[in-house]
């Protein structure tokens, strides 16, 4: 069947193990200096080894490949203990996949095993292992304003282009001919309240997400060829401080390179309550 999988750039891979840890299902292990998958049965798909690599080399790529199997990876985890059980089943109810989760329950009861204790609302981590920290939930206190008490002046748009999705930029738009770039992951505009203000003025913005979007690939080949085509005087990439959201870095960073242009780079993390890092 043709599915979601996980790939490997051997090149760009040094086996660090980074990876290791954040992949309950065990699907991962570094073998002969490099990460490698070790069987279609293990992955799910969903990613969440692809922010704690370093250099990028992960990504969600969609192939023919075997079923993901949850009772093959329960059976796989059940002896690595508590704590490894719980960061993969907060990794299926992170991810809304309700039904891998109720066959892994099952797979629990029909062992005897009892369910580790595993409420995402908690926070993703559990002992040494970890769920997925992108997806997990949390709930941000604001202060909330009596009517009527609101001074500040109506934010006016800095948005000077569209479309501003990668996916649907074209390479020789007029637009980038001598720009400065503000290259977002798609979360941080609703995260950051002036993101207009602070980040977006005089500049031209592109925004995509380096987890859930589906050709990377195209996205790096697009952003070397708006590279070479045009002088860019700069490029600010704005990204989450959750680890997947780090890919937009590699993204940009592997468009420069292939691109064979000097530009400057500049790069700020936004935290998940809205705040500068």
């Amino acid at each position: 069947m043709k599915r979601k999988i996980i790939t490997i750039d051997e090149d760009a891979c040094t086996g660090c193990g980074q990876c290791i840890p954040d992949c309950p299902e065990g699907a991962l292990q570094v073998i002969e200096g490099k990460a490698r998958l070790i069987s279609d049965l293990f992955c799910d798909g969903l990613g969440a080894c692809i922010g704690t690599c370093p250099e990028g080399a992960i990504r969600v790529i969609e192939r023919e490949a075997e079923p993901y199997d949850e009772r093959a990876v329960m059976q796989n985890i059940i002896n690595q203990g508590p704590a490894v059980i719980a960061a993969h089943l907060d990794h299926l109810r992170t991810h809304g996949e309700h039904e891998l989760y109720r066959q892994a329950i099952s797979f629990l009861q029909d062992q005897k095993i009892q369910v580790p204790d595993h409420n995402t609302q908690h926070g993703p981590h559990h002992g040494n292992r970890a769920g997925c920290p992108g997806a997990a939930m949390h709930t941000i206190p604001r202060p909330h304003e009596k009517k009527g008490t609101q001074t500040d002046a109506r934010t006016e748009s800095e948005l000077q282009q569209w479309p501003v999705q990668l996916r649907l930029i074209h390479p020789h738009a007029s637009y980038f001919d001598n720009a400065d770039l503000l290259i977002a992951a798609d979360c941080v505009p609703f995260a950051y309240a002036d993101f207009h203000r602070d980040f977006l003025k005089g500049k031209i913005l592109l925004i995509f997400c380096p987890k859930l979007d589906a050709d990377i690939d195209e996205y790096i080949d697009k952003l070397a060829e708006i590279c070479r085509l045009h002088a860019i005087h700069s490029v600010t990439i704005v990204h989450m401080e959750v680890p997947c959201c780090s890919g937009v870095s590699s993204v940009v960073n592997q468009a420069i390179h292939l691109s064979e242009q000097k530009i400057p780079v500049e790069e700020i993390t936004i935290t998940i309550n809205g705040n500068v890092k």
